[in-house]
């Protein structure tokens, strides 16, 4: 993880701090900036304060004065509600670095209110991990001006390793547009993982045998895995919910049909998705979508 500290040090409101915020406020408090956070259920925020962090009470305390708004919320709607509770504290210039995953119709609104707020935007959804996250190993797909892009990297490089800039203008959605050809991958690959464990022991094969046989060949690939370790332990802490996959599921598909392009696999995914969720599986790890192989 970088340490971007320098003489002007930079005030950053981090509003949502769930799985990804928290670890990228921390990571940013750790290298020296000026950190408020702002988070919807504030006790789950209030951890950060022994971190550095100074944790408000609601956005407009968090973004009055700052440099930078980071916002780090479930969809667009969410972050759309946020910085409609801070307008009145923006400061005119701040960069807003919007990197939740929003989808194409969700990204719209929020350029629009950047533009009549003066706001300078950039689109930059994230990929990665909880523990990329924590790590300040996270892959950020950002789209903004040339002008920014310093001021943007101060955060970019604490909070990621790669930073990938696809653009020149944030309301072009082209940073999102790749978060959501990615994540459909992401989506086949917890899905089919999953189905695969769930087939072997429908068949009594011992899924360790499965994983072995694909082990180092061109069938093979970490997050298989990943994903694989937690069904087999039976534990899911989250890094990606089923709920959140399940959202992502729907922006994909929204902005396929969209394009005129089926999404076949993806419609599986959220069907799979939607019963896991039905199952009380919502808050797990996406690999808890293993579940909906079987009834009950």
């Amino acid at each position: 993880m970088a340490d971007n500290t320098s003489s002007d040090t930079l005030s950053v409101a981090v509003l949502g701090t769930g799985i990804m915020g928290a670890a990228m406020a921390r990571n940013l408090a750790a290298a020296g900036l000026d950190v408020r956070a702002w988070n919807r259920t504030r006790a789950r925020a209030e951890p950060l304060a022994a971190d550095g962090v100074r944790v408000t009470g609601s956005p407009a305390e968090a973004v009055d004065g700052a440099d930078v708004v980071l916002t780090m919320l479930l969809d667009g709607a969410a972050v759309l509600d946020a910085l409609r509770q801070a307008a009145g504290a923006l400061s005119p210039g701040a960069l807003f670095l919007q990197m939740s995953t929003v989808g194409t119709d969700g990204l719209a609104p929020l350029a629009r209110f950047a533009d009549e707020h003066r706001l300078r935007f950039v689109d930059a959804p994230v990929l990665g991990t909880k523990v990329n996250a924590e790590k300040g190993g996270l892959t950020v797909l950002a789209a903004g001006p040339q002008d920014v892009r310093e001021r943007a990297a101060r955060v970019f490089d604490i909070v990621g390793s790669t930073t990938r800039w696809v653009g020149e203008d944030g309301a072009s959605g082209a940073a999102s547009r790749l978060k959501l050809v990615i994540n459909s991958w992401v989506l086949t690959v917890v899905n089919g993982t999953g189905e695969a464990l769930a087939l072997a022991e429908g068949l009594g094969v011992d899924p360790r045998d499965f994983l072995a046989a694909v082990a180092g060949g061109a069938l093979d690939l970490p997050y298989l895995r990943l994903k694989s370790e937690l069904i087999l332990a039976d534990n899911y802490p989250a890094s990606f919910t089923v709920s959140a996959a399940r959202k992502d599921a729907r922006l994909i598909t929204e902005a396929a049909g969209e394009a005129g392009v089926r999404m076949d696999l993806v419609a599986a995914d959220a069907e799979r998705l939607r019963r896991a969720e039905e199952q009380g599986h919502g808050h797990k790890d996406a690999a808890a979508a293993y579940f909906a192989s079987f009834d009950g």
